[in-house]
Order: C-alpha cells, then sequence, then structure tokens
C-alpha cells in the first residue's frame, strides 16, 4: 500500500479507537467492523434517532420521503445555529447545504463517511465552528431500494465493503440520470426538499470506476465552465479551497472526471465537459446554486475512500460556513439576473473543442496486449510501480446548443397544462393558468426531421428534433399555461421547455406523439386530388415539373410524389410535426392563479 494511502487508513483509528472505548451509539457498523462492513437502512434510522436524541439542541431526524417499496426517505438536519427548519434558516440568513450519499447505494462510501463526521462536527473535534455558522442536511442513502438490493458483488469494480447496495432503484431508475425529467419518487421528494431548504450548495457523493490509478479523488463544481459569471468564480474558489484541503491531507484530489476518451486506453488521455442537467452539476446551475460532484476512487480501499470522503464532507462544511453567506448574496444577484434573460442567447449545451494541453497524471505501469480471452485489446497495470503519464486535456468548452430566449416566456396547451404544470411545480418553476381563449401571435417550432432514438433510456423513447421556430398566429383555449422567462429559474425553465435542449421535456420523449403521423390519404383519393389541383393551380404544375425534372430521387418515388399534394391540400394535418409548447415575446392577456 502506498504511504500517503496507509497514512489515511491509519488516520481512522484514533477516532473509531476512542469511540469504541466509550461504546459510542453514535458508531457506524463500517467503523466497528474495521471498515469491512457497511449497515444496513435499519442502521441508519436507528442513527438518525440517536444522533437527534443525544443532540437535541443541534440534530433533528426528518422523513422527506417514501420510496415504491414503502421505505422512508430520511435526513438528518444539523446546526448550531438554532436554524433547524427552513423558515429558520431563511429568516437567520444561515447558508444551507445538502449532502447526499447513496444515489447510487453500491457506492456508499458517503454514507458512512457522513455519520463520521457529523459526529466529530458536533464533537468540535472537526471545523469546531461551522456548524454554528451553517446548516447541514444530510441524506444517508438517497436510493433506499436500491440500497437494500444488498450483495457481495454489486460492485465488481470496487475494493470493500464486503456488501453494498445496487445502481439504480426498485423501478430500475437511475436517480442519477432523473434531476431534470424527475421521473422517480425519490427524485420528485428529493426536489421538494431542495425546492425547502434552497441549499446554496448541493454535494454529490459517489464513488467512480475505471482504470487503476494513484489520484484517489476527483471534484467537480458547477457553475465553473457554465452558468452564472460570477458564480462561476464562486465555483471556482470552492473547488480549488476543497482540492488544497484535500491535498493537505494526503489525497490527490483531480477537478475532472478520470475516464479516458478512448475506454481502457490511457494514452487517449481525458475530455472535461459540462454535465447535461440530468445530472446534479448540470441541475443545480440552472437554479443559481452551486454542484459539487465528489468521486472517490474504486479501486481504492474502503477504509481509505470513506476518511477521503469524511475529509471532504468537513472540508466542505468549513467553506460553506466561512464564506456561505458572501455566497448566498452572489447567488441572489444571479436570481435577477436570471429573471431578466429574456430575449439574451443562452447557451443550452457544452462540448469540448479539439484543442488539446498535455498534463502530468499520477498513474502505474501499464502493458497493452490481445486477451486470450476475449480477443480485445487489454489493458493490465501494475500497481507495485508508480508511474507518471503525460496524456492530452481537452478541456476548452464551447456551446453546442444555444438559444435565443422569448422576452415573454413558453405557453402550454390545456391538452398538456396538468401533467407539464406539474412538472414545472416539482422543479419550484412559476407559470399562470390562462382564464379565456385567445388568438395570439407566437412562435412554433415545426420539425424537419424527428429522430427517436433506437432504443429506450431509463424507460423512455428519447427523441431529437431538428427544426426551427417561426412567427404564426394560433389559437390559445383556455386552462392553457403561461411560463414566463422573467423568473430566478429562467435557465432551467429553457432546458425543460427549449425542444432541442438536451434533457427537455421534449428530449426525453414526452411529446413524442405529435411527431408521429396519425391520418393518410390513399392513393387512388391522393391521385384524384392530385389532378384537380394541376388543373387548377398552373403555379403549382410548374412546381411539381421542375422537381420531377430537377430531383431524380423524388421522381422516382410514387409515395412522395403524391405526398407533394397531399402537404399542399387542406386535409394535411398541420400538427404534425409541430411541437405543441409555444414561445411569446409578451405576456398574454388574462394569465392568472400564478403557481
Amino acid at each position: 500500500m502506498p504511504r500517503y494511502r496507509l497514512a489515511l487508513a491509519l488516520a481512522l483509528l484514533p477516532t473509531c479507537l476512542t469511540a469504541l472505548a466509550n461504546d459510542d451509539p453514535r458508531l457506524t457498523i463500517a467503523e466497528r467492523s474495521g471498515f469491512v462492513e457497511t449497515g444496513r437502512m435499519d442502521e441508519v434510522a436507528a442513527l438518525c434517532e440517536t444522533f437527534a436524541r443525544l443532540h437535541a439542541d443541534a440534530v433533528r431526524c426528518i422523513e422527506f420521503g417514501t420510496s415504491p417499496e414503502g421505505r422512508p426517505m430520511q435526513a438528518l438536519v444539523a446546526s448550531r445555529s438554532g436554524a433547524l427548519d427552513p423558515a429558520a434558516a431563511r429568516a437567520a440568513g444561515v447558508p444551507v447545504v445538502l449532502i447526499q450519499g447513496g444515489i447510487h447505494a453500491g457506492e456508499i462510501d458517503g454514507k458512512d463517511a457522513g455519520f463520521l463526521a457529523l459526529r466529530e462536527l458536533l464533537d468540535g473535534s472537526a471545523a469546531p465552528e461551522a456548524l454554528a455558522r451553517a446548516v447541514l442536511v444530510f441524506v444517508p442513502v438517497f436510493s433506499v431500494d436500491g440500497h437494500e438490493r444488498f450483495g457481495a458483488w454489486n460492485r465488481p469494480n470496487q475494493r470493500g465493503p464486503r456488501e453494498m447496495g445496487w445502481r439504480t432503484t426498485a423501478q430500475n431508475l437511475n436517480l442519477n440520470r432523473d434531476y431534470a425529467k424527475a421521473d422517480a419518487p425519490e427524485m420528485q421528494a428529493m426536489l421538494a426538499l431542495v425546492e425547502a431548504w434552497d441549499p446554496i450548495a448541493y454535494i454529490d457523493l459517489h464513488a467512480t470506476n475505471g482504470a487503476q490509478f494513484e489520484h484517489d479523488i476527483s471534484i467537480q463544481v458547477e457553475p465553473v465552465h457554465a452558468g452564472d459569471a460570477a458564480l462561476r468564480q464562486v465555483g471556482r474558489t470552492f473547488r480549488d479551497a476543497v482540492m488544497a484541503d484535500l491535498a493537505a491531507a494526503g489525497s490527490l484530489p483531480l477537478p475532472y472526471y478520470p475516464s479516458f476518451v478512448e475506454h481502457d486506453n490511457p494514452q487517449s488521455g481525458f475530455e472535461d465537459g459540462v454535465s447535461p442537467p440530468r445530472f446534479s452539476t448540470g441541475y443545480f446551475p440552472l437554479r443559481n446554486r452551486l454542484a459539487m460532484l465528489v468521486e472517490t476512487h474504486s479501486w481504492k480501499e474502503y477504509p481509505v475512500r470513506v476518511r477521503i470522503t469524511r475529509n471532504t464532507i468537513v472540508s466542505v462544511l468549513d467553506q460553506v460556513a466561512r464564506h456561505g453567506r458572501d455566497w448566498m448574496r452572489t447567488a441572489q444577484a444571479a436570481d435577477a439576473r436570471a429573471s431578466a434573460l429574456g430575449g439574451s442567447v443562452l447557451p443550452l449545451a457544452w462540448k469540448a473543442t479539439d484543442t488539446a494541453r498535455t498534463v502530468d497524471f499520477r498513474g502505474y505501469a501499464y502493458t497493452r496486449m490481445p486477451s486470450d480471452v476475449s480477443g480485445a485489446l487489454m489493458t493490465r497495470y501494475d500497481e507495485s510501480s508508480p508511474q507518471l503519464w503525460r496524456v492530452p486535456m481537452r478541456d476548452e468548452l464551447r456551446p453546442s446548443v444555444e438559444v435565443a430566449l422569448p422576452r415573454g416566456g413558453y405557453l402550454v396547451p390545456a391538452a398538456h397544462a396538468a401533467w407539464v404544470g406539474e412538472k414545472l411545480r416539482q422543479h419550484g418553476i412559476s407559470w399562470q393558468r390562462l382564464a379565456a381563449p385567445q388568438s395570439l401571435a407566437v412562435e412554433v417550432f415545426r420539425a424537419t426531421r424527428a429522430t427517436p432514438a433506437a432504443a429506450p433510456v431509463e424507460g423512455r423513447q428519447r427523441l431529437e428534433l431538428e427544426g426551427a421556430w417561426a412567427a404564426e398566429q394560433q389559437e390559445i383555449g383556455a386552462g392553457g399555461l403561461f411560463v414566463p422567462i422573467a423568473q430566478p429559474k429562467a435557465r432551467l425553465v429553457a432546458a425543460l421547455l427549449e425542444p432541442q435542449a438536451p434533457d427537455a421535456l421534449a428530449a426525453w420523449g414526452r411529446f413524442n406523439n405529435h411527431f408521429e403521423r396519425k391520418e393518410y390519404m390513399e392513393d387512388y383519393v391522393a391521385e384524384q386530388v392530385a389532378r384537380e389541383m394541376l388543373a387548377a393551380d398552373p403555379e403549382l404544375r410548374a412546381q411539381f415539373e421542375a422537381k420531377l425534372r430537377d430531383d431524380v430521387a423524388f421522381a422516382g418515388n410514387p409515395a412522395a410524389r403524391l405526398e407533394f399534394f397531399y402537404r399542399r391540400h387542406s386535409a394535411w394535418d398541420d400538427r404534425y410535426n409541430l411541437y405543441p409548447v409555444m414561445r411569446t415575446e409578451l405576456p398574454p392577456a388574462e394569465a392568472v392563479g400564478a403557481q
């Protein structure tokens, strides 16, 4: 074992031995077992109650949801500021940080590290002033049903604990793909918790897969590359401070996710990016709040990963306690700036350019040779031989999808108002209901191409749309929704309602029916219609003859030739390939009942 990893493992001993000697009821099963085991959900419930009972002045145990299998979703609220409920925290201006473990319940470092850190924070042996100046909302296990699908090989690429939970929920949903679409009941409960507490920072604890190397943790924060400009600076400050604390404690932190550009090929190097809002680090910047993705390295032993995660939690609490009030002021100013985004150009997705620089990376010696098992080229690492890799890093980012936002907002027809309104409510987005039908000058999006995914993703058939917005006059019925762009979550509004955004409701297939052909004209009818139209319209005849002459594929396609006329006939469905959500430059009249 490398010296720094041994030191980290040994660093666990003093606190654990003292607690064991006192038979401290706040000890986890992981600590009692020497970090060989991790406990089950009954342990989480017992510890939640124990902390609240022994620290009644500083800890509340709350239940914020129920899983599909009927398990309670629990959180511990800890603070010595007196702000143990959302209203008190808001009234006192105390910064809140929400730290969740077990979104992938096999990657359970955060649960055991969180209880360890909380005990030390309460006892004053770690960041002794932090809880006096901040509120910690700690969710030990997000995916509670996944946690109870317990098994020894649930994480085959991970060293310890002996048994752990499963990656997905009981409904086989990956919560770490669900922040924007919010299909899972667990995610809907989490969003309600977030809406209640409005944390300045959301910390998402994981253990990564991947190659074998010396680096033991990655810390990714947004906004850094995208989002509000002033918050980007806060994000960089937050990330760099936590990384500095981790380095001082003996870790080798990275500011990017260490996944090779080409799978299993170290020489391909790395690529940074901005996650879409299905992930926490893509979602929370759209709310003008900070998000941190913490990834310990799965090939490090479990006690090492727990200690590093504990160090991260303590550092995060310390930074939020020191700077959280200033960061909240920056975030509130960002809310105001977001409310004025109407009419501006907003990036909705990002990608790395081809520009690369060379970085030093602490890896191990390795060989690449064909496998006699799989027949593929296979990489094998030698952990006894550290090696400095000099590899390319592509981290120059440019927008890949941009949109000019409407000055007014979005209109959702009554046919979709119920479910869209509920989805927006889950995200804390405001809307109003149209009290009377209206004829409005709007922008509509008509798809020139609608490409469904070949296979379902998270139980939904995703849809890629090509097309453009264009001005039209449309009748909007009573009961439709007006979603103003002038609100703090304007970025999130666009991310959900712009049809070409990567995690829009449309991209997740929620409007697929509108891109399916439902009515047809029989060929013999189309033949007769075509003859009548040709006889009545010389200009149309000229267009048809020119297309026959100039377009060989069209000329040789009987169906296309008949459709040429059908599309120009009043029988054609003018709603086919029409995205049902519209944009408006002005708020409509008689929009009432803000939600």
